[in-house]
């Protein structure tokens, strides 16, 4: 599932990341509110963990925004303010459950869990199809034309980042800033090799292959052309 993290503390932010990334989760992180606001509202998350104390604009007020944006995605806050009256107060402004710091990852992760299971539908992009290729964000399953395709975590990174840009041309360097966190060229062949078993997986003994090659240029995925 694809999360939203509004977390000013680079440290707690850090480790958040790095506990949904290494379950094969993808996480947007914002280090402010107007920057978590920007995501939000231009891109469709299972569920959003928002610190209460963040700078430009605070987690309360981010909240209220957003639900009078009529954007539904569930909100966890977590934060240090523990107080009864701070859980009223956040949960009253919109947020769906609330989580007080220090804590443990396995109790944030199954409350997330616990919120984009009981999301509306509606609210949220949960499959991503493109052709007879299906993934489902929250069950964490790919299948072509009715048939599984088992995924390493990676894989299904990089898979989601190009059926969310289907048709589109996607660049050696996005996917290694969006897939791999790099913001640097490590001169290796790491896309190239996870394109070519990414594609042996997914267009093996197909008549048509998903996954194309744009010379020069980069990749992307698209379903075949229908005739008229």
């Amino acid at each position: 599932m694809k999360l939203l993290l509004v977390e000013d503390d680079a440290q707690t932010a850090g480790f958040v990341i790095h506990g949904f990334r290494e379950r094969g989760h993808v996480v947007d992180h914002a280090p402010d509110g107007r920057e978590g606001f920007f995501l939000a509202t231009y891109n469709a998350y299972a569920v959003a963990i928002v610190d209460r104390m963040v700078p430009h604009m605070d987690g309360l007020s981010l909240v209220r925004a957003l639900r009078s944006a009529k954007i539904q995605t569930p909100v966890i806050f977590l934060t240090t303010m523990s107080g009864i009256d701070d859980r009223v107060e956040g949960l009253e402004a919109g947020g769906d459950d609330y989580l007080v710091k220090p804590f443990a990852f396995s109790e944030l992760y199954a409350r997330v869990n616990a919120l984009a299971r009981r999301a509306p539908v509606s609210t949220q992009q949960t499959v991503l199809r493109v052709g007879d290729l299906e993934m489902d964000l929250l069950k964490r399953t790919v299948t072509r034309g009715g048939a599984a395709i088992d995924l390493l975590p990676r894989e299904f990174q990089l898979l989601e980042y190009l059926m969310r840009h289907a048709d589109e041309v996607v660049t050696r360097t996005m996917l290694l800033e969006g897939v791999w966190e790099f913001h640097f060229d490590p001169k290796t062949n790491i896309v190239e090799t996870h394109i070519s078993r990414l594609r042996a997986k997914v267009d093996r003994g197909r008549a048509t292959g998903l996954i194309q090659t744009i010379r020069g240029s980069g990749y992307t995925i698209r379903a075949p052309a229908t005739a008229p």
